[in-house]
């Protein structure tokens, strides 16, 4: 199993890498979710977080998206992945990554890798957005 640590690392960064692990046909396991960040400006993330989750059809029908980081992490790595909700490899790939808020019990001895590297743009991180 590869567990990824998600502190200062940028989100889009990670997912691919996280992707790509998974395609191979490791155990992936992303912890420290809230330490993750997103580039850009915070008025315009917030901004297109929240016309994404208004552009629901009525009653029970349209798109959900959930405000747990760990889910939003998930949901970020799906997108890098092949045809990830139908069948085949990417189904069975996506089966394969779990996200955590925090560093669980059972990985606390585990060695991590961290992908973080210095970015020269305005970056905000996931657990303070996403409140």
């Amino acid at each position: 199993m590869r567990v990824i640590d998600g502190t200062n690392a940028v989100l889009g960064r990670l997912a691919v890498y996280a992707a790509k692990l998974a395609m191979k046909g490791e155990e992936v396991a992303v912890v420290n979710c809230n330490e993750i960040i997103i580039t850009g400006n915070k008025k315009d993330i917030l901004a297109k977080s929240a016309e994404r989750k208004t552009k629901v059809g009525s009653g029970q029908q349209g798109p959900k998206h959930s405000r747990d980081i760990e889910k939003i992490v998930k949901r970020s790595i799906r997108g890098m992945l092949p045809r990830a909700r139908i069948k085949g490899r990417g189904k069975e790939a996506y089966e394969r990554i779990k996200c955590y808020a925090k560093v669980p019990a059972e990985l606390e001895n585990v060695e991590k890798e961290n992908i973080a590297k210095g970015s020269k743009m305005k970056s905000n991180k996931l657990g303070e957005l996403f409140k």
